[in-house]
């Protein structure tokens, strides 16, 4: 593999050297820094994007998934499925070089880290470890980060990185893909001294990558199309409720998880799987679902009530509402004594929430499908809705991230003058900027179509 995805490094000490210069050179903001010193041109567009995104280059990533919390998230992974298949072709060579492997999710957070001992010891010093995010937008340029962004295998060494506290070290990444879907599952990296700097490091996770793409896909020959689970008890994947940009809430209720167990078995037994079962709920219902999913720990009637009438209503109504969504809904979903959800329920505004939680706004955006319920009255939906709109919009302005921000005035707030005003600030000076800049003028005229008049009339 070659071309501007593989890290040249001839002289590792001489080229670290002079990538470390030029990496200065760009940090302090020297006219043209990015282009000098023979920098390959993905990473120093990987620069330019750090940059944007304001990433301190002496400020290790957040941790933001641990203990319980990390278990349960890697166990419900697609990826858990073949980390044994990955453990195989990647961690036996990374253990034996004194490298590390890493796995992460399709946000960049590390759900694996393996390998030497002493290196594994290295990689704390500097957050490289499970349960860290690791995208460009909180670690800068890196391999795993950097393959995310660009979906391609790439190598990154030494003061490529942009955080001076990887300077030390070399790695290559490749993303994984959902076989169904052409989606990125996670990334597989490994990580290590200037060894991993040669371009079978890079060919290694490629290929990895790929056996774990087939892995996830394979079937018998003639039998129809279906996910490969490896043999092991199944867990079923949880429902997922869809209601954000929507007047009636989908719950989906997938037959089918991932397993664990090992993923080298000679026959695995394969069935056809069942398509998920979908169930469209109605105005009342979708209602219920989202607040009840709100409050995993349950609610009375009364609570129920509040939370779902403006003016309080009957316990007697409320159980009508909730043999209703019952009877809409299969397995025993809900449950009474307090009123709540009998199992794990996955919905995408708990998704936005809890991205706003860790103060991932790219994330946040990303699963952000529009107001939640939009049409809804229920008090608690209402505050639910309002909560999510004003901290999606908080965060992405706050991000720094223009494109995060042209994204959003893109797919939500086209007419919102303070992220235009807020775009044209961030801009350099061409195109975009000047367009930023009208369509900023254009809304703050609209605000106060008087305003052009008195400036013409008295300047």
């Amino acid at each position: 593999m070659s071309g501007d995805w593989l890290a040249e490094a001839g002289d590792p000490v001489a080229s670290a050297r002079e990538i470390a210069r030029a990496r200065d050179a760009f940090l302090a903001g020297e006219p043209g820094a990015p282009a000098c010193g023979g920098i390959r041109d993905v990473v120093a567009r990987s620069w330019e994007r750090s940059a944007r995104a304001r990433v301190d280059p002496d400020k290790d990533p957040p941790v933001t998934l641990a203990g319980a919390d990390l278990d349960d998230y890697r166990r419900a992974h697609p990826l858990a499925a073949v980390i044994g298949l990955l453990r195989e072709l990647v961690g036996a060579v990374a253990q034996d070089g004194r490298h590390l492997m890493a796995v992460s999710d399709a946000s960049g957070r590390l759900l694996w880290v393996e390998g030497h001992t002493a290196e594994l010891h290295r990689a704390e010093a500097m957050n490289f470890v499970e349960g860290a995010v690791w995208d460009e937008s909180h670690a800068g340029t890196n391999a795993p980060g950097t393959a995310l962004v660009l979906d391609h295998a790439v190598q990154i060494f030494s003061a490529e990185h942009f955080l001076s506290t990887v300077s030390a070290w070399t790695c290559a990444a490749a993303p994984i893909h959902d076989p169904a879907t052409g989606r990125i599952l996670g990334i597989v990296d490994v990580t290590g001294g200037d060894i991993v700097a040669h371009p079978h490091s890079l060919a290694l996770v490629s290929a990895a990558a790929r056996a774990v793409e087939a892995q996830l896909g394979a079937v018998r020959p003639g039998a129809p199309a279906a996910l490969w689970l490896p043999p092991g008890p199944r867990r079923p994947a949880p429902p997922y409720l869809h209601a954000l940009g929507r007047d009636h809430a989908l719950v989906t209720a997938p037959e089918r998880g991932y397993a664990t167990g090992s993923a080298f078995a000679a026959e695995p037994e394969l069935t056809p799987e069942p398509a998920a079962e979908e169930t469209r709920l109605n105005r009342r219902s979708s209602e219920l679902m989202v607040i009840l999913a709100l409050h995993p720990e349950g609610l009375t009637a009364d609570q129920l009530a509040s939370a779902l009438y403006d003016d309080g209503a009957a316990e007697a109504t409320v159980r009508v509402e909730v043999n209703r969504l019952r009877h809409a809904l299969t397995g025993g979903l809900v449950r009474s004594r307090p009123y709540r959800l009998g199992t794990g329920l996955a919905a995408d505004f708990l998704e936005v929430a809890r991205a706003l939680r860790e103060k991932d706004a790219a994330a946040a955006l990303a699963a952000y499908a529009g107001p939640l319920l939009p049409r809804s009255e229920a008090p608690a939906v209402v505050a639910e809705r309002h909560w999510i709109d004003a901290h999606v919009r908080t965060a992405v302005l706050d991000s720094g991230d223009p494109d995060l921000i042209e994204d959003w005035l893109g797919r939500f707030g086209g007419e919102d003058l303070d992220a235009w005003t807020r775009l044209a600030r961030l801009l350099p000076p061409g195109a975009r900027r000047a367009d930023a800049l009208a369509e900023a003028r254009r809304l703050d005229t609209a605000a106060d179509p008087w305003r052009a008049l008195r400036d013409a009339t008295f300047g």
